[in-house]
């Protein structure tokens, strides 16, 4: 990974912070982004001190809304003459049905669009590598069918359920990338369970209803742990950028063991496919 460009969105904290920290500690060129500028410039500083490595550089941006995502592509282009390996590591799970600013509901901005909107910005950064990598961590259980009519949970919001499902169809878009864009690796993993900021963050109604009563063990399960878990968790995303093991693998998904896993029958299914690249064109500005 010695000075190969690597851009991580939503690494500022938890599992994004300990995949830059590893990727800084190879001798990479690392790229967080974050929404403070505070925390952002912290997390820099500390990934520095612990890695040895000076090439470390944050941008900012709240990646719900379009136009942000935009802007950030454009930051990144200016510092850098290419791109190595992107992260898609940002990811949100809301506690109730909010829409952004572009009028999108807010998990399926963050999960779906602006993976899908900074890949294709950055293509052609990411051509300029001669051995680029896209990397997307998926996260919570994989549901087997993809709710196209509740997509924006439209007619139904249930936490948990809602954030897995756009999940699900980052997956379905990750595959048909992967499937249209031969000349590069495009793959997916799961981390696992750990302790983030994000999944501290969950609340008892954000569980499905039969489940609650499991809450105080989930809350035991993600308590801070000093970034061990974060840590454990890294480990997928890191070996789908940095393994020589997945040199031209492409369109596979990947467990928390950095196994090969199987899809979900949905990403499997062409005609879901083609419909919700559609459909997220269509969403785009």
């Amino acid at each position: 990974m010695k000075d190969k460009v690597v851009l991580i969105t939503g690494a500022t904290s938890g599992i994004g912070k300990q995949t830059a920290l590893a990727l800084a500690k190879m001798g990479a060129r690392v790229v967080i982004t974050g929404r403070s500028q505070s925390s952002g410039e912290s997390a820099v500083a500390e990934i520095k001190a612990a890695s040895g490595n000076a090439n470390v550089d944050l941008l900012t941006g709240d990646l719900s809304a379009q136009a942000n995502v935009h802007a950030l592509a454009e930051q990144f282009k200016a510092r850098h003459d290419r791109l190595d390996v992107l992260i898609n590591n940002a990811g949100l799970a809301a506690s109730e049905r909010k829409l952004t600013e572009d009028g999108i509901e807010s998990n399926f901005a963050v999960n779906v669009v602006t993976p899908y909107l900074l890949t294709h910005l950055l293509m052609d950064s990411l051509k300029k590598s001669p051995s680029p990598r896209v990397v997307t961590l998926m996260g919570g259980d994989v549901p087997t069918k993809l709710e196209m009519d509740n997509l924006q949970s439209e007619k139904s919001f249930d936490g948990l359920n809602t954030y897995s499902q756009t999940k699900l169809a980052m997956m379905v878009l990750m595959y048909e990338f992967a499937q249209r864009e031969k000349d590069m690796t495009i793959n997916v993993c799961y981390p696992g369970q750990a302790s983030t900021n994000m999944t501290r963050s969950v609340t008892p109604e954000m569980l499905p209803r039969a489940m609650r009563w499991m809450f105080p063990v989930f809350k035991l399960m993600v308590r801070e742990d000093g970034g061990k878990s974060a840590a454990k968790a890294s480990r997928s995303s890191i070996y789908l950028a940095s393994s020589p093991e997945v040199e031209g693998v492409t369109g596979k998904y990947f467990d928390t063991n950095c196994k090969e896993a199987a899809w979900s029958p949905a990403v499997m299914e062409a005609d879901v496919r083609s419909a919700l690249w559609k459909l997220v064109e269509q969403t785009i500005f």
